[in-house]
């Protein structure tokens, strides 16, 4: 499907966790169809990165990254204060920061585990709290909350704090689409399966915690995920699953879990490197 080029113009739109990987493949896909773009990130170095990056692109004047810990309700609800004195609206609010820290439940310290949830689900809490009743008003929103198959197929290698948090996140975004059908706001929740060129798998998660069979199928690049979402925001689409191949795997899951776990660990005993491949947003993955 072939988006109009710019079909988001003078919509103001905001990125959480927007200054890499997935984040910052949705903030230049947002500007590179119009959007006025507000991304934010914890990190000041991938902060640094994406604007050396924002320097070099056509449309760099519409893109404003600032630095912000969603966490921190008071400190995201001034960085959205800061928008919508600027604008007077917020058009696309995308949910999509995420701390990532994948051991076993042993491992794992409460601290990183609370912190899992915060960053994902209370920050995702604190925006919509703040942005929802302004999109009521102006009678138009989208609202869109990055999710994951880990939320919805226990299959094993996976960390158990990831798993919970996009799971209360995938909850949480079908009850606000029933809550929202009388209005003209919408909700996308995206769930997602391996996503290859991120720091998820340059920093965080080893390869070898991937079950066997995710490596005989192909992985997604931050570019495919954003004109998805592009795709789901212009056709107001309630659930988006990629890659396709997930769907008939969920369904399988559903009916017969001991046989998924089984099966989840047959494949391919090769090595992918999903955090070597390389990437760049360009106008040609608008189509």
């Amino acid at each position: 499907m072939t988006l109009p080029k710019n079909f988001l113009h003078h919509h103001v739109c905001v990125v959480t966790g927007g200054t890499q990987g997935i984040g910052w493949a949705l903030v230049q896909a947002l500007a590179d169809h119009g959007g006025i773009v507000y991304g934010c990130g914890r990190s000041q170095h991938s902060l640094d990165r994406a604007h050396q990056e924002l320097a070099a692109l056509p449309w760099a004047d519409r893109v404003h990254l600032a630095q912000c810990d969603v966490t921190n309700r008071a400190q995201l609800e001034a960085w959205l204060d800061a928008i919508i004195a600027e604008h007077g609206h917020i058009d696309v609010l995308i949910n999509n920061a995420a701390f990532v820290r994948w051991v076993d439940v042993e491992a794992m310290s409460v601290a990183e585990a609370e912190l899992t949830m915060r960053v994902g689900y209370d920050g995702m809490v604190y925006a919509i709290k703040k942005v929802l009743p302004l999109m009521r008003t102006q009678g138009s929103g989208h609202i869109v909350n990055m999710g994951s198959i880990a939320g919805r197929i226990f299959v094993g290698g996976a960390s158990a704090a990831y798993a919970a948090v996009k799971a209360a996140i995938d909850a949480y975004t079908q009850i606000l689409q029933v809550e929202l059908q009388s209005t003209a706001v919408r909700a996308t929740l995206v769930r997602l399966g391996t996503v290859a060129g991120t720091d998820f798998f340059k920093e965080h998660v080893a390869t070898t915690r991937m079950p066997p069979l995710t490596r005989l199928m192909p992985a997604l690049t931050p570019p495919l995920v954003a004109t998805a979402v592009l795709q789901a925001i212009y056709r107001q689409t309630d659930i988006i699953t990629l890659p396709r191949y997930l769907h008939p795997l969920t369904l399988l899951y559903m009916l017969a879990p001991r046989f998924s776990r089984w099966l989840a660990q047959r494949g391919s005993q090769g090595q992918p490197d999903y955090g070597t491949a390389n990437w760049k947003y360009s106008q040609r993955n608008r189509n």
